[in-house]
């Protein structure tokens, strides 16, 4: 149990913190370490309730779920709130939440650190509203040379912010927790009869769902989707355009908690991790669904962008596609399912191999050793 004497890490998040898995993560394991933590989020209207974990949690709640309007609200909902605490260190995840907590910090004259999981300024929904990102450029500016410590999900992203500002910037990579107590049967001679494509994530911009459902028609398999975001509601007219509902050659779940998302992820076939080159973000990305279709030894269909490479080049747990294209898509996805079960085992093979090194007790020792390095444990 931790002592009420130990030193207090005070995340914020602009997420919904039931499906914040990497969040879960970097809370739980300093909460294991001995320290006290906080993760703050915000309230959504279709919120679940809290799910139980070794670290406080708080959702604040107010009017605009989106916008400028949103961000505005959550600031200001978030400084009043952060005024009303203590803690030893303040720890921003993204630009959405790190003026409050800077600004919190320093009035304590007290660590303030910088967790950057995506590069904010270069998502594609900034990127779109040039004025937009001069702001939010701004804000990076301003936030990130201030921060006592700093660190991201990828080297390319660290790369990236050290030239930029001339600062060191750790990574912590978004590697899923290996549940170590759960052993894979061996890989099947072929893609499992009945078993399914997943994709697992955001519903946004840029993702490659669009060309995915154009694909399907074409594709010997059904498709299983599993999250939310902006274009939920396209995306489900398209697939309904398309008669791929009606036929139930595509599914969507909506939000799944993690624990229910890993089951999903174990008795699916192939995986699918895309995204358009659209920003520097999405283009030195390194999603935790990535490591997910590993644990779960599942071969996936990946973009052929510079760090799933790198990953694959040393792994071979994919195959890559640069042509998002939906009939590259449908080739690369029966390639799996249909016409070349070797590969399909080979590939299984591999994830089997690779998910022992992959695994978030790895990056854990990184992460407690940078906190470490504050000297906050007395």
């Amino acid at each position: 149990m931790t002592s009420i004497s130990a030193p207090q890490l005070l995340f914020t998040v602009t997420t919904d913190l039931c499906f914040d898995q990497r969040m879960q993560r970097i809370c739980g394991s300093l909460a294991a370490a001995g320290y006290r933590v906080q993760l703050v989020g915000w309230q959504r209207p279709a919120s679940p309730p809290l799910t139980r974990q070794p670290y406080q949690q708080h959702r604040l709640r107010g009017w605009f779920q989106k916008g400028k309007l949103f961000y505005v609200e959550y600031n200001l909902r978030l400084f009043f709130y952060l005024l009303g605490q203590r803690a030893a260190a303040w720890c921003a995840v993204d630009l959405d939440t790190a003026l409050p907590v800077w600004l919190r910090a320093r009035l304590s004259n007290q660590p303030f650190v910088y967790d950057a999981h995506e590069l904010f300024t270069e998502v594609p929904e900034v990127m779109a509203r040039p004025a937009v990102q001069r702001i939010w450029r701004w804000v990076e500016g301003f936030i990130v040379p201030r921060a006592r410590l700093a660190y991201t999900v990828g080297p390319a992203l660290a790369r990236v912010f050290e030239e930029r500002y001339g600062r060191p910037f750790a990574v912590v990579r978004n590697v899923s927790r290996l549940d170590e107590t759960v052993a894979l049967p061996p890989a099947p001679a072929a893609a499992p009869a009945g078993g399914y494509i997943l994709y697992q994530g955001a519903l946004n911009v840029g993702r490659g769902l669009e060309n995915l459902l154009e694909a399907m028609p074409h594709v010997v398999g059904r498709l299983v989707i599993c999250g939310e975001g902006d274009l939920s509601a396209t995306l489900r007219e398209q697939a309904e355009r398309l008669g791929l509902l009606a036929s139930g050659q595509v599914e969507f779940r909506g939000f799944v908690l993690p624990d229910a998302l890993r089951e999903v992820t174990r008795h699916a076939a192939v995986g699918i991790m895309l995204l358009e080159n659209i920003g520097l973000s999405y283009y030195y990305s390194l999603a935790n669904k990535f490591f997910d279709y590993v644990h779960a030894g599942i071969p996936q269909v990946l973009i052929d962008f510079p760090e799933y490479r790198a990953l694959n080049d040393q792994f071979d747990v994919a195959e890559l596609v640069s042509d998002l294209a939906p009939a590259a898509l449908a080739a690369a996805l029966n390639r799996l399912l249909r016409d070349e079960p070797a590969r399909y085992q080979h590939l299984a093979e591999n994830c089997r191999r690779a998910r022992p090194q992959l695994s978030w007790q790895h990056e854990e020792r990184e992460l407690l050793r940078l906190y470490a390095g504050l000297g906050l444990m007395k």
